[in-house]
């Protein structure tokens, strides 16, 4: 079965980059690059050199967590082929996420380990985060995913956090966050503006917001502009017009939105 391999970059989001490889039997001589990688298994058995300890078989469902810089290699079975995913990151701007909210000094990751994950809800979670990454989703919906996953995994690894995002004053703490995205629907901020608007990290604001809301903050501001946009489809504003008032890129990207909140097209809904 010949091998297919798909990869995913986009520019909005030059800190990452992505790849998927099914029945592949390339191999690997042993290697470093300057991003930290995440790998996962999803089909067949391979050998991973890197890890503290010498040699690990890996089994479906297994992660890798690659510091940058690591020498490390991953390779099918002799004679076999393996599915894998791996995703890159640019090593500089997840130590700044991560310096967002560990309260640990961030000196000592530099020698951070080779990490080996068999968990199924690790695996799980990688793997929605990866089947985003590849979709047509907003990149700041990307964005949130990213940080999000880092941030779930190295507070299950025991990484003190900075201030908890679970308060008694949660709602009131990311009013400001509501207010702004209430005022200005269509506006394009950064979740790192929010997250100073908030007074808190990204990752703590997309738990906070998930906690209060249910919802991302990018998520709960398409909700926001798709509920003004019904509004103003049934006071007889044109869907153009409403496309261009809510900031959407075009008016087909304002009806995949649309449909995707409410099950129809706009124009659907105006008749």
């Amino acid at each position: 079965m010949d091998t297919i391999s798909e990869f995913w970059r986009d520019p909005a989001m030059p800190y990452a980059e992505s790849r998927r490889a099914c029945h592949s039997r390339a191999c690997y001589k042993p290697h470093s690059h300057p991003t930290f990688s995440i790998g996962a298994v999803d089909q067949g058995i391979s050998r991973f050199t890197g890890a503290i300890g010498g040699p690990v078989t890996l089994h479906v469902g297994t992660i890798v967590f690659v510091p940058a810089s690591r020498v490390h290699a991953c390779n099918p079975e002799p004679d076999t082929a393996w599915s894998y995913q791996m995703l890159h990151l640019d090593a500089a701007w997840l130590h700044a996420v991560r310096q967002e909210y560990a309260q640990e000094d961030m000196k000592d990751w530099d020698r951070e380990p080779a990490r080996i994950v068999a968990d199924p809800t690790v695996y799980a979670r990688f793997c929605r985060l990866n089947m985003l990454l590849f979709s047509q989703a907003d990149p700041r919906d990307k964005e949130a995913a990213l940080i999000e996953f880092f941030g779930e995994c190295d507070e299950a690894q025991g990484l003190r956090f900075d201030a908890p995002a679970i308060s008694p004053r949660l709602s009131e703490q990311i009013q400001p966050v509501r207010d702004f995205l209430q005022n200005g629907p269509a506006s394009g901020t950064t979740l790192s503006d929010l997250a100073q608007l908030a007074g808190m990290s990204r990752y703590q604001l997309i738990r906070a917001f998930r906690a209060t809301t249910g919802m991302t903050p990018h998520a709960w501001q398409l909700n926001q502009r798709v509920n003004l946009a019904r509004e103003w489809i049934r006071e007889g504003e044109g869907i153009a017009e409403v496309a261009y008032r809510l900031g959407f890129a075009d008016q087909a990207h304002f009806q995949r939105v649309f449909k995707a909140h409410t099950g129809i097209t706009p124009g659907r809904f105006r008749t």
